[in-house]
């Protein structure tokens, strides 16, 4: 948690508030496409505009039966991860694929409705199972609201459209900084012992601030670009952090907020136009 702030409130409440405005923010910028548009390629492979809409509904879905009916949701997810993985994926993916927009639109606002529902009133430290190990009820919430914000950079990316940052990007750094050791692990390396100053400008003008403030490694600059590296959704040469030290160096370069095998992000705009 960034230095000064308040400390967590005894629920989900505030948090599920965030994740509902930043549903919002999105929806704002695909309620009026038509046709055509909703299948505008996006940076992910194979992805149109109407994928990334329909695996965050998928998701979504999957995120309220875990809360509501944990027992069910870990027995079909050993039942579906103890098979073909690709072809699990691969189902996840028809029916945001296949249905008409105004379908499509509709599933995700009913399932975000039913996640923001079904979370709101939840313990913070309960455990809820999901792809991989279980997770904090906290940090569940928390890894919807980055999903929906990092997807949503797809498809703003992709539309060539307007989403202005907000200081809800908090949250996706806080859990940028707290993933710092997994983006090693899901390498299979070692952390490397050592602190990182992580200093961050909010888009409301104020200063977040992670780590020993007398740290020798240190990251610094605008939130939003920090967000934009932690979930692979930028290069850091193609942002205004500062790396100093070989620890910030090195997390920047395989930084990785979100769950799954390693992942490799963009390659910078200069190596991408050669290409």
């Amino acid at each position: 948690m960034a230095d000064g702030s308040a400390p967590p409130p005894d629920d989900l409440r505030d948090l599920c508030a965030d994740l509902a405005a930043e549903h919002a923010a999105l929806d704002a910028v695909v309620a009026d496409l038509v046709g055509a548009a909703w299948d505008t390629p996006t940076a992910s492979p194979r992805w149109a505009v109407r994928d990334q809409i329909g695996h965050l509904a998928y998701f979504d879905e999957a995120a309220t039966a875990a809360i509501t009916d944990p027992e069910r949701f870990a027995a079909d997810l050993a039942e579906a991860l103890g098979g073909d993985v690709t072809a699990f994926l691969e189902r996840t993916e028809v029916r945001g694929r296949t249905l008409p927009p105004a379908d499509l639109l509709a599933w995700w606002r009913e399932q975000r409705a039913a996640l923001l529902a079904a979370a709101a009133p939840l313990d913070p430290k309960a455990r809820l199972p999901w792809y991989g190990p279980s997770m904090g009820a906290r940090s569940f919430v928390t890894a919807r609201l980055m999903e929906t914000w990092a997807h949503g950079q797809d498809v703003v990316d992709a539309l060539d459209a307007e989403r202005p940052p907000t200081d809800r990007l908090r949250h996706v750094a806080d859990l940028g900084v707290r993933t710092r050791g997994f983006s090693y692990v899901v390498r299979g390396q070692e952390p490397p012992t050592g602190d990182v100053r992580v200093e961050l400008a909010a888009p409301s003008g104020t200063t977040w601030t992670w780590g020993d403030a007398g740290a020798a490694d240190r990251v610094s600059g605008p939130a939003e670009d920090f967000c934009l590296v932690v979930t692979q959704r930028r290069h850091v040469a193609d942002t205004e952090l500062v790396a100093e030290g070989a620890l910030a160096t090195g997390w920047l370069a395989i930084a990785q907020c979100f769950a799954g095998g390693p992942s490799v992000g963009p390659a910078p705009r200069s190596e991408r136009r050669r290409t």
